[in-house]
């Protein structure tokens, strides 16, 4: 039975503020797993929010970063320091950082088991985040990640593990399958992340590079001839392409995983197919409007699908999601589509 107090009420309302897409593809999944992935996920956002900031100091990341992650602990302190340094904050996700405690309460009151599953993947993803925002730069500097290595091991921290949370609450709910397939899951779980989290990188370039960081790693800028700070510069606009397609391609070579990962969930569990499939299929809409937009690296411009887009979407994945012959036809048709327009 969904849970009614003003915490819960908070959670649900606060949801669609920071994130319209997943508020979308959360209301398919089944009710014993709703709303522990709603509050996971709103714990994700607030460790997100303190990484993001442009406002708080390195130092300061690195101290909330630190103590959020003890809150997850049973028993762990309040979310008090966290709710001074976001007082001042106007946006959702500063407002929802700063009243973090209503998110903890409603998770400290999941069952046992649920808390077990959503802990560690988020502390982990505080200690991952600590440790890239240890390497921020002088203000008016660009920080950018140096190897292709280090650009998975980000996605990892920030994704990854949602992949492996999102898994073992799946597996709680769904209780019947065989330990072979669970493995299977968790093998694909990461390169799931991986691959929604590259779509993330690729469609927010510009808003990443306005918080004084590029995803977008040395090693790989330098294969075509150039660096990281002149991406969005016009006279390197053919290598900066360049650049992009190699990061479009690592991120579609991670979703044809998750396509795997998406196949092996359960047939019966339909609701969970729909949520993954949904995600899925949005991120590959998203490579194919990036590989496409001629304003892509434009400083002010970002990425985004159409409303006509996420509607078809979403009609179509409720006919494929439970045949899988038909789910790999639709993302072959898409990733097709983003491959005639390269």
């Amino acid at each position: 039975m969904a849970r009614r107090s003003p915490d819960a009420t908070f959670c649900r309302e606060m949801l669609p503020k920071v994130s319209r897409t997943f508020a979308l593809c959360i209301r398919f999944l089944p009710p014993g797993v709703n709303y522990a992935v709603l509050v996971a996920y709103l714990l994700c956002r607030v460790a997100d929010t303190i990484e993001d900031s442009v406002v708080l100091s390195a130092a300061d990341k690195d101290r909330l970063l630190a103590h959020f992650r003890r809150c997850l602990e049973e028993g762990g302190p309040d979310a008090t320091p966290l709710a001074a340094a976001f007082a001042e904050g106007r946006q959702d996700d500063e407002q929802l950082a700063a009243r973090a405690d209503q998110v903890l309460r409603e998770f400290r009151a999941l069952p046992a088991p649920q808390r077990n599953a959503i802990r560690p993947w988020v502390q982990e993803m505080c200690s991952g985040m600590a440790e890239f925002a240890r390497r921020a730069s002088a203000p008016g500097q660009l920080e950018a990640l140096t190897s292709v290595e280090d650009l998975d091991r980000y996605c990892y921290y920030v994704a990854g593990t949602v992949g492996h949370l999102l898994t073992g609450l799946f597996w709680l709910h769904h209780r019947r399958g065989s330990e072979a397939r669970r493995q299977r899951l968790e093998s694909l779980a990461t390169s799931f992340g991986l691959g929604l989290q590259l779509t993330n990188i690729v469609k927010d370039l510009a808003d990443d590079r306005r918080r004084g960081w590029s995803f977008v790693p040395r090693q790989m800028t330098r294969q075509a001839g150039i660096d990281p700070e002149q991406m969005v510069d016009g006279a390197h606009r053919d290598a900066s392409r360049q650049v992009m397609d190699l990061l479009i391609d690592k991120a579609n070579a991670h979703l044809r995983d998750a396509l795997d990962y998406c196949t092996e969930l359960p047939r019966s569990e339909y609701r969970i197919r729909l949520f993954c499939l949904t995600s899925l299929y949005f991120a590959v809409r998203t490579l194919r409007r990036a590989r496409q937009d001629p304003g892509l690296l434009e400083p002010q411009h970002k990425v985004k699908i159409s409303r006509a887009e996420v509607y078809r979407t979403v009609i179509v994945t409720h006919l494929v999601a439970p045949v899988d012959g038909l789910v790999r036809a639709y993302f072959r048709h898409l990733e097709g589509q983003a491959r005639a327009t390269a």
